[in-house]
């Protein structure tokens, strides 16, 4: 289900219905919902009350642990571009050797897995040679 003007959304429920189905079951993809989108006062508020409970700026909107491994993943629309608090974030878990990749479509976060040694139920397509 597709809905206007929440690209970034649609895309963050197509990775993680993919990742359930190619991740072992006992993976674990978390989302940790980090920001108050509400305005004002009020909405500052809650933002503060979050941050003093640990939430982080610019945390991964996924982060997947399976297998000893643990995996962040940055999604963003097409044209998207990240926050200099996601800069930050990625620099301090890629620093402390975790995996972190910037995700635009699915095959992004299925490559994404690939390239940092997840083991997956699916079988890599086989690539047919450009005519």
């Amino acid at each position: 289900m597709k809905r206007r003007g929440t690209p970034e959304a649609d895309l963050q429920r197509a990775v993680v219905h993919a990742l359930r189905i190619a991740l072992a079951r006992t993976a674990i993809i978390h989302h940790c919902a980090n920001e108050v989108t509400e305005a004002g006062p009020r909405g500052a508020k809650r933002q503060a009350i979050l941050v003093g409970m640990g939430v982080h700026a610019g945390f991964a909107d996924l982060m997947v642990l399976s297998d000893g491994r643990v995996l962040f993943l940055e999604l963003k629309a097409p044209k998207g571009r990240l926050r200099p608090e996601q800069e930050s974030f990625r620099d301090a878990v890629q620093a402390q050797g975790f995996g972190w990749a910037l995700v635009r479509s699915l095959d992004d976060a299925l490559g994404a897995l690939a390239d940092h040694g997840f083991t997956t139920r699916i079988a890599p397509a086989t690539r047919r040679p450009a005519p």
